[in-house]
């Protein structure tokens, strides 16, 4: 049986090949002003600076947030090297999302 993890990078995997997930500082600050961020994400082990960053971009824009994986993790399931941020931009990958962190803290 899968863990929620492996779900979960199996989920950022699928929005990253159907191209509803960007990644990065900048691209996920450009998704959020152009309105087509739908959920931030950001790496457990990401930089206290950028954690601060993710959560001032979510309240400004009244936008979910959450904290997931490591960096590293991140990176591997978005086909990148190291990834402390990323934006899922689809409403059904992110509804999902939030459905395996529930899971997730329950068990």
């Amino acid at each position: 049986m899968m863990t929620n993890t492996e779900r979960i990078t199996n989920l950022l995997s699928m929005a990253q090949r159907a191209r509803r997930i960007v990644s990065g500082s900048f691209a996920v600050q450009q998704a959020v002003k152009g309105k087509k961020a739908v959920l931030l994400l950001v790496a457990a082990d990401a930089a206290a600076e950028t954690k601060k960053n993710c959560q001032m971009l979510a309240e400004k824009y009244e936008l979910p947030y959450t904290e997931l994986l490591d960096r590293e993790s991140l990176g591997a399931c978005l086909g990148k090297e190291y990834r402390a941020m990323a934006a899922l931009t689809d409403a059904g990958f992110a509804k999902k999302l939030a459905t395996l962190l529930e899971e997730t803290h329950m068990n």
